[in-house]
């Protein structure tokens, strides 16, 4: 499938909507996000000059990453676009053969160690910001907070089970502890960082050591020989 975005136009391979929308924490004023995959002609990849790697367009709000850009994120434990792979089917915008074998090999691309120093990578980002915040109301306090929860939770759940759960239960909690934190306790929010930091080092993970890179190799192939 062709998507047209400004002037380009890509050949997108999966597409969907993440963010908010599908964690359920979005609410009348939240902007939807997609997130997706689309490929370069092969050829474009033998020349002098790389072609773009990623496209990003606003409002719509929507990141696309060339397939080989995806796959070393995803494989890095990177958490925006490992979730990608796991979204409830109804938020599939498109979602062509080469996605959705992609999506069939979403396992291939966890492993034990860098799930754990992802999420709490980035958890700890969230706290840093909150850290740092400037005094007086900021209405991004919250949301930092909601992240942060919503990382270590699902960061910790993926690690326990092999699974990435994008839908959150409850997500009236996550409403609540940004309010909390916004309303300045921040050590509530260093609080559920170091539990769930503990929570890493004391369960046991049904994760690999490492990725399974060959499938992921052996798809990105199939993309380049479709696309010649």
């Amino acid at each position: 499938m062709v998507a047209s975005h400004g002037e380009d136009s890509l050949s997108v391979l999966l597409l969907g909507v993440i963010g908010s929308t599908a964690y359920g924490l979005a609410g009348p004023d939240s902007d939807v996000d997609r997130l997706g995959i689309f490929a370069v002609p092969t050829v474009e990849l033998h020349g002098l000059e790389r072609p773009p790697e990623s496209s990003v367009t606003y409002e719509p709000d929507v990141t696309l990453h060339e397939a080989a850009k995806f796959c070393r994120l995803a494989l890095a434990g990177n958490p925006t676009v490992a979730e990608l792979l796991w979204l409830p089917d109804q938020l599939y915008e498109v979602r062509t053969p080469l996605g959705a074998e992609l999506i069939a090999l979403r396992h291939c691309f966890l492993s034990a160690g860098r799930v754990r120093a992802a999420y709490l990578g980035y958890a700890g980002k969230q706290l840093r910001l909150l850290a740092n915040r400037r005094s007086g109301p900021d209405p991004r306090v919250a949301k930092h907070a909601r992240h942060l929860m919503r990382l270590c939770r699902q960061g910790l759940a993926a690690y326990r089970t092999g699974e990435i759960p994008v839908v959150l239960d409850d997500p009236q909690s996550y409403h609540d502890f940004g309010a909390r934190v916004a309303a300045g306790d921040v050590e509530a929010a260093r609080s559920l960082l170091a539990e769930h930091e503990a929570g890493f080092a004391t369960t046991t993970t049904p994760l690999p050591t490492t990725p399974d890179i060959a499938p992921v190799e052996a798809w990105l192939r199939r993309v380049r020989q479709a696309y010649l």
